[in-house]
Order: structure tokens, then C-alpha cells, then sequence
């Protein structure tokens, strides 16, 4: 009897202990509740004690959260229609506010989706297009941020950070720009290839240009040296021929056997007494003096 008892008293310790004590984790904070009302609030990591039956717990993150918005349209101040994709990242600074407002994560996101969307289309319709895609984005994403922190105050959230992933104009206004940039650049190029082709054509005519004149000189400093060299060979056979007329006469005459008499299809048709026979008749070319003198 005695060990039964023992062992129900611990079975019931053990039960109110189970009812009694809690854990609150590190990511965690806890609001303790005495008939709904909130009684007390754990943020320290460890094991507590609660009053069974009539306090229950209530866990709470302590993490900094993620409120992530699907693609909205905006118009900035240039009437520019934009698609921005943004997100936010918040933590639970007052669990007891937060616990009273929205009691709970979901409705905290929706809360906190429309501060979010109002007030991007607020701030981002006083900026230019430029400005948020490129100059001045960490400005009003700043600005972003402290507004909708300052309206998520009274719901016990404290605002990190609000990023804009990504900031584009809709899928019919971009393509209209790519086809005009594409316009754009192959005017561009056909101007380019315009210029290059006349460049081309202007090395071209110089180049031309100034190949006929160098083979015009080439031409003319050849026929100059040409003539100089004739006039040289001349000098030199009348030089021989005044040296010794006969030697001179009869090697012309060689020399006239020689291309003359040639294998070909040319016929010559002469006398036998021609003076171009002369050295055939005689070896001294004394035959026909007379004829060779005439020729």
C-alpha cells in the first residue's frame, strides 16, 4: 500500500510539474497568461514556472523575420509605370503590444504588407525613374524603411530593413524599349559601315591614285635610262666603227646572217648579187662594194 501510494504521489508531482514548468528557448520569448490576461513576459532563455490550469503560455519569435510582397506597379513621379519587387525583415520588439494588436505572426504580415505597399507607392511617386532604378535606390529604400517602422510601431514590430529586389518597367514597355534601342544601334551600325565603306573607298582612290603615278615615273625614269643607254651603245658603235670600219661592217654584217638566217616562217627574197652577200662572195666583202654602198 505504502509503495502504491508513493508512486501515485510521484505520478501526480510529476503531472503538476509537467503543468508547471515551461521552456523558453533562445529564438523564443514568452507571454504568460492568468485567464487570458497577460500576467508576465519571458524573454530570457530558461526553465519557468506557471500556475497550472489557470495560466497558459504563449511563444513568441524572437528572430528577426521575413515579409516577402509579390510584384506591385507603381508610377513614378516621371509617369513611368514600374514593377518592384520588395521585401522587408522585422522583429517583435514589444511581444505584449504586439500580443494585443495582431496576436499573431500571419496577421503581423498582412498588417504589415499594407504599410509596406502603401507607403512604397507613396515614396517611390515622388521619385524619378532613374532615381530609383539607379541613383538614388539606398535613399529611398531608407526612407522606406523609417515610415513604415514609424507605422508598425503601434503593433509592437520593430523595422530592419526593406530591400527592392528588383525595380523594371512591365514586360510591354520593356520590349518597346528593346526594339528601340535594337532600332537605335542598327542605325548606328549601318552609319558606321556608311563612314567605313567611304573611308575605304577614299584609300582606295589614293591609292590607286598614287600607284599611277609611280608607275608613270617608273615609266618615265625607264625610258629615260633607256635612251641614255642607246645613246651609250651608240656612241660606243660609231666609237668602233671609227676605229677600225671594216671589222665593224663586216660584224654588223655577222650579226645580220644570224637573226636573218634563222630557222621561221619568214621568207627573204634577195639578188645574188646583193651587198648583203658580200662576205659569201668574197671574205674580205670586197665583191660588192659599190651595192653595199648604194644599200
Amino acid at each position: 500500500m505504502r509503495s502504491t501510494f508513493f508512486g501515485f504521489l510521484l505520478a501526480a508531482i510529476g503531472f503538476v510539474a509537467y503543468l508547471s514548468l515551461f521552456i523558453v528557448n533562445p529564438t523564443q520569448q514568452a507571454l504568460v497568461l492568468t485567464f487570458g490576461q497577460i500576467d508576465k513576459v519571458i524573454q530570457e532563455p530558461g526553465l519557468n514556472f506557471k500556475y497550472p490550469l489557470i495560466q497558459n503560455v504563449i511563444y513568441l519569435d524572437k528572430r528577426i523575420l521575413d515579409l516577402n510582397m509579390s510584384p506591385q506597379e507603381v508610377i513614378a513621379s516621371d509617369k513611368k509605370r514600374l514593377v518592384v519587387d520588395a521585401f522587408a525583415r522585422y522583429r517583435i520588439s514589444d511581444p505584449v503590444q504586439f500580443y494585443q494588436r495582431v496576436n499573431n505572426i500571419p496577421e503581423a504580415n498582412q498588417r504589415l504588407s499594407t504599410f509596406l505597399q502603401s507607403t512604397l507607392r507613396s515614396e517611390l511617386a515622388k521619385a524619378s525613374f532613374v532615381a530609383v532604378v539607379r541613383d538614388d535606390r539606398a535613399g529611398l529604400m531608407e526612407n522606406i524603411r523609417r515610415d513604415v517602422s514609424s507605422s508598425a510601431s503601434d503593433l509592437g514590430i520593430e523595422v530592419v530593413d526593406v530591400k527592392i529586389r528588383r525595380a523594371d518597367l512591365p514586360d510591354a514597355n520593356s520590349q518597346a524599349i528593346y526594339a528601340r534601342m535594337q532600332t537605335e544601334r542598327q542605325r548606328e551600325a549601318t552609319e558606321l559601315r556608311a563612314q567605313g565603306e567611304e573611308q575605304a573607298r577614299r584609300i582606295r582612290s589614293r591609292a590607286d591614285r598614287d600607284a599611277t603615278v609611280l608607275v608613270a615615273e617608273a615609266k618615265r625614269d625607264s625610258e629615260i635610262i633607256r635612251g641614255d643607254g642607246d645613246a651609250e651603245r651608240n656612241r660606243i658603235f660609231a666609237e668602233a666603227f671609227g676605229a677600225d670600219p671594216e671589222f665593224f661592217g663586216f660584224y654588223r654584217s655577222m650579226q645580220a646572217y644570224e637573226q636573218g638566217l634563222q630557222q621561221g616562217d619568214t621568207n627573204l627574197v634577195l639578188s645574188p648579187d646583193s651587198a648583203f652577200f658580200r662576205f659569201f662572195n668574197d671574205p674580205q666583202g670586197a665583191g660588192n662594194t659599190a651595192g653595199a654602198s648604194a644599200q
